[in-house]
């Protein structure tokens, strides 16, 4: 699986690069310079860093061209009031000051704003061979040589004590999802339901017609021999009853 690096600026660790212009056109060499400069020869490059390094560029003043391009190349330039324009020709040029020459060939191929600011800050042109950079040079080499052990070190190092792989998730089983019903098939069900709640009630009914039927007592044939039904004796009247008879007869005599 790969994964994309991302670098800061505190990480980025610039080399210094020497590059002699004697004898090659100037496209070739503000190409390599340009390159150099913005990192892409590096496999760490984004467009938005300064991951380029410094170049150093000398004897600029045997720079070539191909052609008739030495006498038709012109350079102008204006300082911004009327009738100010202000031209040089290629061979001119070279001969007042040929670092101008490589520089704007360089610029040209950074990127404008503030980022291409800091860039040209990178390039170093010498119109001769000679250059006061050599102690960066040697310091640049140095370090790129203890980089280089301290990662075949963490490479020796991870081969010995390889980690330990990931534990992998389970797999998870994706759900079916559970179509949903048409309406004939609601109205289907619903009748079905409907046709069992009926025959749920019938049976409930018919089992409690059967039970009130055994619940009933059955009635018992009165025997032939059995005597007829005699007089009730009525009972005697009692002491209290017989004074009450008595108060009543007094007081239907005081009103005669």
């Amino acid at each position: 699986m790969t994964s994309t690096v991302r670098r800061k600026a505190s990480e980025i660790a610039k080399n210094w690069h020497v590059v002699d212009a004697a004898g090659r056109p100037l496209g070739r060499v503000a190409t390599e310079a340009a390159t150099l400069l913005r990192g892409k020869h590096k496999p760490t490059y984004e467009p938005h860093l300064d991951d380029g390094d410094f170049v150093i560029i000398i004897n600029a003043g045997k720079v070539q061209l191909s052609g008739r391009k030495a006498e038709q190349k012109v350079y102008y330039r204006h300082s911004g009031y009327p009738g100010n324009l202000r031209k040089r020709t290629f061979a001119e040029q070279m001969a007042r000051r040929p670092e101008r020459v490589l520089e704007r060939s360089v610029w040209g191929m950074l990127p404008k704003g503030p980022l291409g600011k800091r860039i040209r800050r990178h390039l170093k042109v010498y119109a001769g061979a000679e250059h006061p950079h050599q102690a960066q040079i040697t310091g640049s080499e140095r370090a790129a040589e203890a980089a280089a052990e301290a990662e075949a070190e963490a490479l020796q190092a991870l081969i010995e004590n390889p980690p330990r792989p990931p534990r992998l998730r389970p797999l998870s089983v994706p759900e079916t999802p559970t179509p949903r019903p048409t309406r004939r098939e609601k109205v289907a069900a619903w009748l079905a339901e409907l046709e069992e709640a009926r025959a749920t009630a019938e049976a409930d009914a018919a089992a409690m017609a059967e039970v009130e039927e055994d619940d009933l007592p059955e009635e018992e044939d009165a025997p032939e021999d059995a005597p007829e039904d005699e007089p009730v004796a009525e009972a005697e009247p009692t002491a209290e009853a017989e004074v009450e008879a008595e108060d009543e007869s007094d007081e239907e005599s005081e009103e005669k």
